[in-house]
């Protein structure tokens, strides 16, 4: 396999003790840290346990959720089993060899625990530059050093220690709010309680949960629970109330196995933890030769279904709330609910939503990418009224949602799209959308994002494959028409204009304001025959924007190749489309 190159978020552990259970507890404490942070192990020989995060985000605040673990369980431990871990946080590109990781951003956090105390955490510069304005932390500055294979000095900072909190999170103070700045739903899932399955028949079951958190935890929406840290929940009813306090999230997954002669029965229910009321149950049943075919199944069925659902909750739960009690998050899930719907005057208040989120809090990435897509959709709804302005709204708060995350999924996806779209930068795009989707390939919205792109390109046939993907992940998704949108475009770009006629029906059946439907739906009709049905979107279409004109329209369009363009402008001059 070549060698590539991946940004990324390395920290290192320097893990010492006194006794070897102490060296044993400690290590077990990090790597427990690391998947709860949705981090990566790094094989590497030495005393210092490596970890790979797409987030320098996690990164840093798996390093605080190590250091005040293992300082409350010292209290615990007889004296000479001292603690003695020392964290740093790099961030730079990874030499990626198949599974080895090396280069000098590894090499900068494995140095980086020699220059702080036990219990200590510094970071990199760059790391440092990415977090001091999005977590709550206070830094002290240790200067320029010099570090062995390193050509320039790295600036280091170390955090400032602050009295250890509990890490077991409460209601009043629930550890997504600390952890992750309100900006993702929390979810744990419980083990699946069995009835009457043999004895050694647990596997099922454990299988079940370990494939729905390792799919859940790659959504962008969600910050998911450890397997680990729900075993104790294993064996007996649970009320899910109590589990979601315990654990500090908003959503609990419970379920349970039963088997009956030659089949097995599953029931899996998404509960909202502060009032348990079931947002959502699913059963599924397979024969028990095909219990691994099952698994994969159920946990797919529940990872299409669960997201929507959570940012439905979400959703309402933002709007029970006065505006003036919202936080960054709820102004985001506002402005999204009201940004698709297409009507002017509440097109404009979720600008106005996405304002407040920013104002609120200038480090968080996503409403600076979704205002981003806000002017690109005001210049593809024709309703810009300068559009050289607007596109250069659209580059520099793109460029400053990248900036304040480089990781953020939603905030690269958004960005490739309207670099593609307004700039016809598609080697930009293609690479932001792939950087999104190693960071969570279960993603629906960083599929879709791309689909359109790979249509500009003329490559219809991938276009169609992220689109599906996106709908297969995310079918019940309340802004469906985007994803069917995306479809079109690609059997239309494909020459499969039966198909095209057919998803851009659906599409414009869904949401009739979007026009980006309407004109693929119209040129498609033109081009599957059907040019008097073409006429009538056509008018829909003018209805919506009356200053629509042909030649304006596709001298635009980010079509990379010039034909694909003057043939679209014929179909939709054919349409009866002026200009």
């Amino acid at each position: 396999m070549a060698e590539i190159r991946r940004l990324a978020a390395i920290l290192a552990a320097d893990a010492r003790a006194e006794t070897a259970d102490a060296l044993t507890s400690q290590r077990a404490a990090v790597r427990e840290a690391v998947a709860r942070f949705q981090g990566r192990l790094v094989e590497r020989p030495g005393e210092h346990l490596v970890a790979e995060f797409a987030s320098v985000v996690d990164a840093v605040e798996c390093a605080v959720f190590i250091q005040r673990a293992l300082a409350e369980g010292a209290g615990r431990r007889p004296a000479e089993q001292r603690r003695e871990v020392r964290i740093g946080v790099s961030l730079g590109d990874v030499l990626i060899d198949g599974e080895r990781r090396s280069g000098d951003t590894i090499t900068v956090a494995v140095r980086l625990p020699e220059l702080v105390e036990p219990g200590g955490i510094a970071v990199s510069g760059p790391a440092h530059d990415q977090v001091a304005t999005k977590l709550r932390y206070r830094w002290e500055a240790l200067g320029a050093h010099f570090i062995e294979r390193i050509q320039q000095p790295v600036l280091v900072y170390r955090m400032v220690p602050e009295p250890i909190r509990s890490v077991g999170p409460t209601r009043a103070t629930p550890m997504l709010r600390h952890v992750h700045g309100g900006h993702r739903a929390s979810v744990a899932v419980l083990p699946f309680r069995e009835h009457d399955l043999p004895e050694g028949n647990s596997y099922f079951a454990d299988g079940i949960v370990e494939n729905i958190i390792g799919a859940l935890a790659s959504l962008p929406d969600l910050f998911v629970i450890s397997h680990s840290s729900t075993l104790g929940f294993r064996g007996a009813e649970v009320d899910v109330r109590a589990a979601g306090e315990k654990l500090g999230v908003q959503y609990v997954v419970s379920g349970g196995v039963r088997r009956a002669r030659e089949r097995i029965r599953t029931v899996a229910e998404l509960c909202e933890a502060e009032t348990g009321g079931i947002l959502w149950t699913e059963r599924l049943e397979g024969s028990t030769s095909e219990v691994f075919a099952l698994q994969d199944r159920l946990a797919e069925r529940i990872v299409t279904t669960i997201a929507p659902h959570v940012r439905q909750a979400e959703l309402q739960r933002a709007l029970r709330k006065h505006p003036e009690s919202l936080d960054a998050y709820d102004f985001v899930l506002r402005g999204l609910d009201l940004l698709y719907r297409l009507r002017r005057e509440e097109f404009e208040q979720a600008y106005e939503m996405f304002h407040r989120a920013i104002e609120l809090e200038p480090g968080y990435a996503t409403p600076y990418a979704l205002s981003a897509n806000w002017y690109s959709i005001r210049i593809g709804q024709g309703w810009s009224v300068n559009l050289s302005d607007d596109a250069e709204a659209v580059n520099r708060l793109a460029t400053a949602a990248l900036e304040r995350d480089p990781f953020d999924t939603r905030a690269l996806a958004l960005c490739g799209h309207v670099r593609s779209f307004l700039f016809r930068d598609y080697e930009t795009a293609v690479g932001l959308f792939q950087r999104a989707l190693d960071a969570s390939p279960n993603s629906a919205e960083a599929w879709l994002w791309s689909s359109p792109t790979y249509s500009y390109l003329g490559e219809g046939a991938e276009a169609a494959r992220r689109a599906e993907q996106s709908l297969r992940l995310s079918p019940f998704d309340s802004h469906v028409f985007l994803n069917h949108t995306a479809l079109a475009l690609a059997h239309y770009t494909s020459g499969d204009f039966e198909s095209a006629v057919t998803v851009g029906r659906r599409a414009t059946a869904e949401n009739p304001r979007y026009t980006a439907a309407l004109r693929i739906f119209a040129a498609s009709l033109v081009a599957a025959g059907r040019t008097e049905e073409a006429r009538s979107v056509a008018r829909a279409l003018l209805e919506r924007e009356s200053a629509f004109r042909v030649d304006v329209f596709c001298r635009a369009h980010p079509y990379k190749d010039p034909v694909h363009r003057e043939m679209l402008a014929r179909r939709l001059r054919a349409a009866g489309l002026p200009g």
